[in-house]
């Protein structure tokens, strides 16, 4: 056991070496093939489908799956360092590597039957197929169980009709997790979950989304017109989706997390070395107060973050209930990352605003963070409730 998280900081919390490796590796995989292209992916929100594919080489599109299935067979907190890396380098890869992870391919694994797991998992976590995983409504966001998608059955099988947004790779996905009403709105146990292949006739991957930041990680709406899908294509029991819907949510709060901590990373990082090198009134500007004390709040928060962050690692890899720290993880590192980005770019000054710099692109991407899988209002709810329960009164 390695009782390190990053190679210059010491933690008392211990974490298996292998952290360490993953470290390693996703840093060297986004230094080596993602860097080079970070600009240009940005500027003309190409999606790096090559890149992903090329990422399962690496053992990234499958970090916690079982090596049974083709995956790595590694936890949480190997799976949190690998995101922080590649976040550090470009959000928008990283994203794409996170929802891949843990919505599409987590759901699967987690929920799936044995057949659906040894059908699709090994194509996911070799990175040979991309998943997307469709729950959002243009009407229904956080308020899922009112959704309009609606599934009905048919023969031995299902009719799905309705429409998602804000997918991720919702126009390259190879394989989707759709989640559909089967009962009234907002009763209990009224949405079910199926797995669609691409190709599917009904499924109609439709328009990209042009968005501020994280723009080279593919987000689009998905139309589904009378896709007939086989009962064999049902995850789990009629009505459990939204159950399910809310555990796959629960570990993606925690990617989401450390994808904050990996883009505040970023900023962080580039801000110093600016800091060390940018010189004014004929000092550098570390050496100003008011620069060195933005610098002690940025490293500050972000420690912070990233204990809390593997604090919900560590308690989705026991198995324990991670509703409530996998919110905090999310809402934290994701308010304290806007702020941290924020901050780097006043370092910056006027060429924080340039995008010659990096961190104008930290500051477009980051702010995702505190909407995607949740807004931070929405953990405030989550956090709440669990708070309430606990003392007796949810």
């Amino acid at each position: 056991m390695q009782a390190v998280l990053t190679e210059k900081e010491g933690f008392s919390l211990e974490v298996p070496e292998t952290v360490r490796q993953v470290q390693e590796i996703a840093r060297r995989f986004a230094q080596d093939k993602v860097l080079p292209h970070v600009r240009e992916l940005d500027e003309t929100q190409r999606f790096p489908l090559e890149l992903l594919r090329e990422a399962g080489n690496y053992g990234l599109m499958g970090i916690f799956i079982p090596q049974e299935y083709g995956g790595a067979g590694l936890g949480y907190y190997e799976y949190v360092a690998a995101i922080i890396e590649l976040g550090a380098v470009d959000g928008a890869f990283a994203l794409s590597v996170a929802a891949h992870n843990s919505l599409c391919t987590g759901h699967i694994y987690y929920h799936g039957s044995e057949e659906q797991r040894r059908k699709y998992l090994p194509k996911l976590a070799s990175g040979e197929w991309l998943g997307a995983w469709a729950l959002t409504e243009p009407n229904t966001g956080s308020d899922a169980s009112n959704m309009d998608t609606v599934a009905v059955r048919e023969g031995d099988g299902w009719i799905i009709t309705g429409q998602k947004n804000f997918i991720t790779h919702g126009i390259s996905a190879d394989v989707y997790v759709v989640i559909a009403r089967t009962g009234d709105r907002r009763a209990s146990r009224n949405a079910t979950a199926f797995i669609i292949e691409k190709g599917t006739p009904g499924l109609i991957p439709g328009k990209k989304e042009d968005k501020l930041g994280m723009r080279a990680s593919e987000t689009a709406w998905v139309g589904l017109d009378r896709v007939w899908v086989p009962d064999t294509q049902r995850i789990g029991e009629v009505g459990e989706g939204f159950h399910q819907a809310m555990q796959v949510l629960d570990g993606g709060r925690i990617s989401i997390a450390a994808l904050s901590l990996g883009i505040a990373k970023g900023a962080y990082e580039a801000a110093l070395k600016y800091a060390k090198e940018r010189t004014q009134f004929g000092k550098a500007l570390i050496e100003h107060q008011a620069i060195a004390f933005k610098l002690a709040d940025m490293a500050m928060e972000l420690a912070a973050a990233e204990l809390l962050t593997y604090k919900a690692a560590y308690l989705k890899n026991i198995g324990q209930p991670v509703t409530r720290y996998s919110a905090m993880a999310k809402y934290y590192a994701s308010e304290v990352g806007v702020k941290i980005c924020n901050e780097a770019v006043q370092i910056f000054g006027g060429y924080g605003y340039i995008k010659d710099y990096p961190v104008e692109k930290y500051y477009r991407d980051i702010k995702l963070c505190t909407i995607g899988e949740g807004t931070s209002e929405i953990q405030q709810l989550v956090i709440s409730r669990d708070i309430l329960r606990e003392v007796g009164l949810g």
